[in-house]
């Protein structure tokens, strides 16, 4: 089927190249008219009539939104592409806003390049506003991907990379882009970069006849958007030739891309937003990422490179595909292995001052620093001495870290909770011999109440610590100790009770409270040992125990014995009391394995890090 003839409508837009290359001249000021044969023709320029297009594009929503004009999502009717259409905001533009508007679009139309986003066509909508379309990006802007945190370094800087080279070829083409900021670099959802907005982009042949720039009014600057008819571009990433008023050349656009190396390596942006921007613009526009962010690992290839693109000059900047090849050399792998060593060697003197200062974060600075001299200098023996040795030499009780101090008792928490989970069970196993009652006879039936009441509470203790993880030191002590003394009166000091003393020593000791106070174990042993004895020397306590001849005779206080079956009873008990101390040890020396086996393995991993450190893995300073 013939396609239908051309309506008057279809004729394409031309746009006369006299009338849109030379703003703000007062000869060609125009406005727009709408005329009976549908073209728009600009006041005072009759020749310069323009046929408007058809429509062709369905509308859809609004996808960003600057200074002058809008972008929105739109579908082209005719062949079915989704495409994006950039118009003016205003419906009655001034000859300057149409000049600006119709240069971007045909500079960016212009520049074929892989990072420019293709414009389709330029037109004008229904209302008589200036249009122009061009590929639809899906996508986020690199001001977006550095908000949401956890962008890849290496991915931004390849894209980065991408940018240089995208402006290297605007530059050879004649055009500054003027307005590089990471709200105007596009990263695509399938890997692609895109230099967008170059609605105030100059082509440098056209300054020649425009005299100097304006530099309009500073006290306005107070955000991060592009400002019309004030000074041209965004504070923190203008040059400062270009916030002095002087013609923006190609290294303008070096500097912003110095400008956004930096966030990239800093992690915080070069100059404040807004008036504060453009006085440390003037005052400190060359700043080193390293030097603002020691606490972060910034490559000083990249450092290096940052700190030369910022150059307050513009002739001592290098060209932006100086910087891309830079960049790339970098993630291809090339060092300056001579800059990474003096580095280094700085990172070892700061660690070495931070270990002698005493102050309360010197171990973390110093950490930090030797790690630093590592990743920059791997084969640094003073650096590994460093890390090992903070690695291997606790610091001392009244120079440690408040958060170390805090994780270290958290973990004592823990590990309380752990094993009060466990002398529970310890302590419920003393009722296995408690059925043995109605075998033997009992004589004291008080003593063998207040025996079993002691156990009870102790194993009530237990579970309550088991929730808290903070058992309580004199409450283990003197539980123990009763239930140690009460014991002696049904087997002696000598029969069963040394296994309950054990049994209880393993708990005590447990405690890191009691376990880092020597003198405290070895007087609650005293005691629970002696006491007894001595209250029986004395006359205090009947006694339970005394040598014949050959014999040591066990004479309990509660218990009636009966022969045979009085030594199946003590043999029961005394395989009770051995087991649950058996396999309370093993709990417990299982644990303590296992940590030291997490400790040594730990350290021959970082004995594979730090291969030149003098100290041997696992020893004690003083071994």
């Amino acid at each position: 089927m013939a396609e239908p003839p051309p309506s008057d409508a279809d004729t394409p837009l031309h746009v006369p190249e006299t009338d849109t290359t030379q703003p703000g001249n007062d000869s060609t000021r125009r406005q727009l008219v709408r005329s009976e044969d549908r073209t728009l023709v600009p006041a005072g320029t009759a020749a310069a009539a323009v046929v408007l297009p058809p429509p062709g594009y369905a509308l859809g929503t609004p996808i960003g939104k600057g200074g002058m004009g809008e972008v929105l999502a739109a579908t082209d009717l005719r062949i079915g592409r989704e495409v994006a259409v950039k118009r003016m905001i205003t419906t009655e533009p001034d000859s300057e806003q149409i000049t600006r508007f119709l240069r971007e679009a045909r500079i960016q139309a212009r520049l074929e390049h892989p990072a420019i986003v293709p414009v389709h066509e330029l037109g004008v909508d229904e209302l008589g506003r200036p249009f122009f379309t061009m590929k639809r990006l899906s996508g986020q802007t690199l001001a977006q991907k550095l908000a949401a945190g956890g962008a890849s370094q290496k991915a931004v800087l390849r894209a980065l990379v991408d940018v240089c080279l995208a402006v290297e070829f605007a530059h050879a083409r004649g055009v500054v882009h003027r307005d590089l900021k990471p709200s105007n670099i596009m990263l695509g959802d399938y890997g692609e970069t895109y230099v967008i907005d170059w609605g105030i982009a100059r082509v440098i042949a056209e300054d020649r006849g425009e005299g100097s720039a304006q530099q309009g009014d500073i006290s306005t600057l107070d955000d991060g958007s592009t400002k019309s008819g004030a000074l041209l571009g965004t504070p923190g990433y203008m040059s400062p030739e270009q916030i002095r008023g002087l013609h923006a050349t190609a290294a303008a656009d070096v500097y912003a891309l110095g400008a956004i190396l930096f966030e990239l390596l800093a992690g915080e942006s070069l100059h404040k937003r807004g008036q504060a921007a453009v006085a440390t613009t003037l005052s400190q526009p060359t700043q080193s990422p390293l030097d603002r962010r020691a606490d972060r690992l910034v490559p000083p290839e990249l450092d290096a490179v940052c700190v030369q693109a910022l150059a307050e000059m513009p002739e001592n900047r290098p060209r932006a595909r100086d910087l891309a090849e830079k960049i790339q050399a970098y993630l291809d792998g090339d060092r300056d292995l001579e800059r990474r060593k003096a580095l280094a060697a700085e990172q070892v003197k700061a660690a070495q001052d931070a270990l002698a200062s005493n102050k309360s974060d010197a171990r973390a600075s110093a950490m930090r620093r030797a790690g630093r001299a590592i990743v920059l200098d791997p084969e640094n023996v003073d650096a590994a001495n460093i890390v090992s040795g903070l690695l291997l030499d606790p610091p001392a009780a009244d120079k440690m870290p408040e958060d170390l101090a805090a994780r270290l008792e958290e973990e004592d928490r823990k590990l309380s909770t752990d094993r009060s989970r466990k002398f529970v069970w310890a302590y419920l196993a003393l009722f296995l011999v408690a059925p043995l009652v109605l075998v033997v006879e009992v004589k004291n039936w008080s003593l063998l109440i207040a025996f079993y009441g002691l156990t009870a509470l102790g194993a009530l203790s237990a579970a309550y610590f088991s929730r808290t993880g903070r058992p309580s030191s004199a409450v283990v002590l003197v539980i123990s100790l009763l239930m140690s003394l009460t014991f002696t009166r049904v087997a002696g000091p000598f029969v069963l009770t040394p296994v309950m003393i054990c049994c209880a020593l393993v708990a005590i000791t447990s405690m890191p409270r009691i376990n880092e106070r020597f003198p405290i174990v070895m007087g609650w042993t005293l005691i629970a040992v002696m006491l007894p004895v001595v209250l029986e020397w004395v006359g205090a306590l009947p006694k339970t125990w005394d040598i014949a001849e050959d014999h040591l005779r066990i004479i309990s206080d509660v218990i009636h014995t009966r022969g045979w079956i009085d030594e199946l009873a003590l043999v029961f008990g005394n395989l009770v009391f051995m087991v649950t101390v058996a396999v309370m040890l093993v709990l417990v020396n299982r644990s303590r394995r296992a940590s030291q086996r997490q400790l040594f393995i730990q350290a021959w991993h970082l004995r594979q890090l730090l291969p030149h450190a003098k100290r041997a893995w696992g020893t004690r300073a003083d071994a």
